[in-house]
């Protein structure tokens, strides 16, 4: 398969946890003048366009844009008939005369920024919804028929209990959708919850803690009928993701807008993250990948899918023997993160909680 990934950068405010390339726009032109860049650029790849075979607009908040302005953003794209056709949302810019553009133009798949359904987390957090407007949205799409709907969700934000995490839970159960992405809260550089911690304003939560509520949200997934496809992301009935199954399965995909990245024609693409670079030029930076490089990735991301990499699918297409060139993986089946199931190499459940312990071993 084939993707197109199209970054819009442009929030409404800056949460307190993200590290993504966004900005609060000055002015509506700024955002007209970037989308006008933004449609020369997709159109740059048109020879691509008939083997995309999904679309996924992120950022950022894509929804914050008007409808005049998503207009112009998917009439750039009328001649890509995806598979999938995925946008992001963020509940307060949601509108349901939105959703009926989205349904109009082909949207199948929305992904919509949760995070938490406690409302004192969401203020912690920076976001800017109450937990009573995600039910009310998602009852919406459905009756306009967006079939596939996922939510983000959040989990070790410092002060998060056990029993947030439980009503999390059972709020996600009520919304009767087919696929959820649960992340950790990772401190990334550049957030205001790192200038934070640098002042010694944010503790991090505990990681035995953290590695409780992992646990527990993975079971209490199981149990409502969700599979754990991947580390961080659970489907039900096979509705996995296929954009993001993309990336994890070294497929090709393009990257458009502002610091977007993309795998084409064996280059690893890098946009420009500053605006005025991108209005001149797209492309930062193209790097040409190597065997090696292609092997790490693999390896990496591969291991991010609860199946796990076949071994000797892998060993064939690198001609390499995995455990003469990786010989510490065998000390890692030992200790327990690591295991070969069916011919596959995969995270244990353990394994799983410390993944980076393992990725280390490609880098």
């Amino acid at each position: 398969m084939k993707g197109l990934y199209i970054h819009i950068p442009f929030c409404e405010y800056i949460c307190h946890y993200c590290d993504f390339v966004k900005r609060v726009p000055k002015n509506q032109d700024v955002i007209d003048q970037y989308l006008i860049k933004l449609r020369e650029e997709i159109l740059s790849y048109q020879e691509h366009f008939r083997t995309i075979e999904t679309i996924f607009i992120g950022g950022g908040t894509p929804s914050m844009l008007t409808v005049d302005q998503l207009t112009f953003l998917f009439d750039s794209l009328t001649n890509i008939k995806p598979l999938e056709y995925s946008i992001e949302l963020n509940p307060e810019s949601y509108t349901h005369e939105k959703g009926l553009l989205f349904k109009k133009y082909g949207i199948n798949r929305v992904s919509m920024g949760v995070q938490t359904f406690d409302n004192d987390l969401l203020v912690y957090l920076n976001r800017g919804h109450k937990e009573e407007q995600v039910k009310a949205i998602i009852d919406d799409l459905k009756s306009i028929g967006i079939p596939y709907i996922s939510i983000d969700l959040i989990f070790a934000i410092p002060g998060q209990t056990m029993e947030h995490i439980k009503y999390d839970i059972e709020q996600f159960k009520k919304l009767d959708i087919t696929h959820i992405s649960y992340y950790s809260l990772i401190l990334e550089d550049k957030t205001y919850f790192y200038h934070q911690y640098l002042k010694g304003n944010f503790e991090p939560m505990d990681e035995d803690m953290e590695a409780l509520m992992y646990e527990y949200i993975m079971n209490a997934l199981k149990d409502l009928g969700y599979e754990q496809y991947e580390i961080s992301n659970y489907a039900k009935h096979g509705h996995y993701s296929l954009h993001n199954s993309i990336y994890w399965t070294l497929g090709e995909y393009i990257g458009c807008g502002l610091g977007a990245h993309g795998f084409i024609d064996n280059y690893r693409t890098y946009n420009e993250r500053g605006m005025s670079q991108y209005m001149d030029h797209f492309i930062k930076e193209k790097v040409l990948q190597t065997t090696e490089l292609k092997l790490q990735d693999e390896l990496i991301f591969g291991l991010r899918l609860t199946k796990g990499i076949n071994i000797a699918y892998l060993e064939s297409k690198y001609n390499i023997n995995l455990f003469e060139k990786y010989p510490q993986l065998t000390d890692k089946i030992n200790i327990g993160l690591v295991d070969i199931h069916d011919g596959n190499l995969r995270l244990t459940k353990e394994g799983v909680m410390l993944g980076n312990q393992v990725f280390m071993l490609f880098v």
